[in-house]
């Protein structure tokens, strides 16, 4: 639904009624019949430590042993751009 902006000051309450009945529908308000905001139900919050349980999980599910542990940082620059050995 679009309505320019004195129509939508007119009726703020009534739109606000219809966004919280029918979360799916914005109402879009113009300016000289361009959109330039838009009135919609809000993003449902998730729950609190959602984020951390499903790292967790995530962590759960990864291999326990992952092979030989390699000391990168003392060999930078051969894991970068290879060994000397080869020939050129």
């Amino acid at each position: 639904m679009k309505l320019s902006i004195s129509e939508a000051r007119k009726k703020l309450p009534e739109l606000v009624r219809r966004v919280h009945k029918d979360p799916g529908s914005p109402v879009q308000i113009t300016v000289r019949d361009e959109i330039v905001a838009e009135l919609r139900a809000p993003l449902p919050e998730p729950e609190p430590g959602a984020a951390a349980k499903k790292l967790v999980a995530l962590m759960r599910k990864l291999p326990k042993h992952r092979g030989r542990k390699t000391n990168i940082s003392s060999h930078v620059k051969a894991h970068l751009y290879g060994s000397r050995d080869k020939s050129r």
